[in-house]
């Protein structure tokens, strides 16, 4: 799934399209997550566009008095593609038309989703959402905060899109690692100094991870076509019975809330 780096780094890739006109929407299959609405072709027809940025994993594409979410669900990618390269790929499901170039919205598993809203920061699927990692109100006191009230372990409680965004299953396991923080740790447990070495670790494997580009687990592709190579400095996730970079002991694959969870028993407290 494209977590916070994926999304970041589509959306630096798709930022050349700021100041530019959107020709028109052709939504070829209706059909992603939640239906798209009519409105969505019929409003942004010879639209300028006047931002493009991020709100947790929401592409928003702002502009003069609407906006256009997209989310990219579990399997969904943008593309940039020249007019002129008039070729369909299987699941192309909408097509945003500049005058040179278009950007395809691909997404398989149909999880994806785009909405037209006056104010995306009061749209139901967004609204809610916790701070930013990489923001400043993210600090140790907020995490502090966060950990003293709360009955979960220290990997579901910082996963939790209601307290901070975009903290995939990959970048909890490498930041908590780094932190030296066992996953399954009572948030109750964790100290003042911790919460300070997990906020550090959180930005710092979220910031190298957009500037490798993301993580290709399987098919991730920046919609400029490069890949992310993020994979290859991963220390734990995905590295069950190999041996830590640290103290060489194997690498233990538990199951947290559902998902696999990576750690070292020696060098994670």
């Amino acid at each position: 799934m494209p977590e916070l780096p994926e999304v970041e780094t589509t959306v630096r890739a798709i930022n050349k399209f700021e100041k530019n006109v959107l020709k028109e929407i052709i939504v070829n299959n209706k059909n992603l997550r939640w239906k798209v609405e009519e409105k969505v072709e019929e409003f942004v027809k010879n639209k300028f566009i006047q931002n493009i940025t991020r709100r947790a994993k929401y592409i928003l594409i702002f502009f003069e008095d609407q906006c256009l979410m997209i989310h990219l669900g579990m399997s969904g990618k943008l593309r940039i593609q020249k007019i002129k390269d008039n070729y369909f790929k299987k699941h192309d499901h909408v097509e945003l038309i500049f005058e040179n170039e278009k950007i395809v919205f691909n997404d398989p598993r149909r999880f994806g989703s785009i909405h037209l809203t006056r104010n995306p920061h009061e749209h139901r699927l967004i609204k809610n959402l916790g701070i930013e990692p990489l923001s400043k109100s993210f600090n140790k006191d907020y995490l502090a905060t966060l950990c003293k009230s709360s009955n979960l372990n220290i990997k579901k409680l910082i996963m939790d899109q209601r307290k901070i965004v975009g903290v995939g299953n990959i970048y909890a396991s490498e930041s908590l690692f780094l932190a030296k923080i066992k996953p399954d740790r009572p948030s109750k447990n964790v100290s003042m100094t911790e919460c300070k070495n997990l906020v550090t670790s959180i930005r710092k494997i979220l910031k190298y991870a957009i500037k490798k580009g993301g993580t290709t687990l399987k098919d991730f592709y920046s919609a400029d076509g490069s890949e992310g190579y993020f994979n290859l400095e991963l220390n734990v996730y995905g590295k069950e019975d190999k041996g830590c970079k640290i103290c060489h002991q194997k690498i233990i694959r538990t199951v947290i809330a559902k998902r696999a969870t990576y750690s070292c028993n020696n060098c994670q407290i």
